[in-house]
Formats: structure tokens, sequence, C-alpha cells
């Protein structure tokens, strides 16, 4: 779990994101998931954006891809939300939280 200060380090990293994901009409499809555990795997904070024709909110999303790939919500702002997940990788700057 992560603490508010965190959230907040979070939250200002992730300003200057481009959507790694964009999610069009249909719902989370296992493809989609594989997609985004791809891309916390590669940077640890992610943005996913959801068309305006998708059909579930972003919220919801939200909890569902951090239920189905452990990892923590950031935050959600109208059809976007960002997910944090320390990544094992070796050779990337990992996000120091401390």
């Amino acid at each position: 779990m992560i603490t508010t200060k965190q959230r907040s380090k979070l939250k200002s990293l992730a300003n200057t994101l481009k959507p790694a994901v964009i999610i069009g009409k249909g719902e989370l499809t296992e493809a989609v998931l594989e997609e985004i555990d791809r891309a916390l795997y590669h940077n640890e904070l992610v943005k996913v954006a959801a068309l305006k024709s998708c059909e579930m909110s972003a919220k919801s999303m939200c909890s569902e891809v951090c239920q189905a790939l452990d990892c923590q919500p950031v935050q959600v702002v109208g059809n976007r939300f960002v997910v944090y997940k320390f990544s094992d990788k070796d050779g990337i700057e990992h996000i120091q939280l401390d």
C-alpha cells in the first residue's frame, strides 16, 4: 500500500505522461490487461485513457485493473487513470518513493 505522500509524488510524475494504453469502446479484455501489465513492467507508472465511447467508467476500470494485476491506484481523472507497480526489471530507472 502506498502512502499519501508517495501517491502525491506519483501524481506529479504522472502529469507529464502520455497515455500508454488506450481502451476503446469495449470493456477490459485480457489483451488490454496484458498490455497494461507489460507497460507496468517496463515503466512502473502507467497512464491509461478510455475513449468517450467506452462503456465502463474509468474508476471501475481502475479498480478492476488493480485487482487483476496487483498494482496500486494513483489517481482517476475524467476518462483517464494512473496505476503504479514496482518492477523487478533490471536496467530501468526505478521510481524512488522514499
